[in-house]
């Protein structure tokens, strides 16, 4: 289950200051789910509250799909999504493009500081 390159930005496409800003109302409202695993991911959905998606800015959307792309962590986390370490946009549910699905394997242990 790799992440299909066509589905994200070439590289991280990071938010203006007066971007982030209008999202800053949003992030309290953000749910996170429980997680959940199979035998070599752990897994957990991201709910982004409806409204939030409208100030997001165009070019983090798939036009074709009307979804999100696939975000690099640096986007994610700059939306105001906030998770430990190793977890990978891998899919949008898209009948409700505003759930956004993350995977990290299992017993995920972060690279050493040098």
């Amino acid at each position: 289950m790799d992440i299909d390159p066509i589905r994200r930005n070439k590289k991280p496409r990071l938010l203006l200051e007066s971007e982030r800003e209008r999202l800053d109302e949003f992030i309290d409202s953000i749910h996170y789910s429980a997680r959940y695993s199979d035998d070599a991911f752990e897994y957990r959905h991201v709910q982004l509250p409806k409204n939030m998606l409208k100030k997001i800015p165009q070019d983090y959307f798939d036009s074709a799909k009307g979804t999100l792309k696939l975000l690099w962590e640096e986007e994610w986390r700059a939306l105001g999504i906030t998770q430990s370490l190793g977890w990978e946009h891998y899919e949008v549910h898209e009948p409700e493009p505003h759930i956004l699905l993350f995977k990290r394997p299992l017993n995920y242990q972060p690279p050493m500081a040098q």
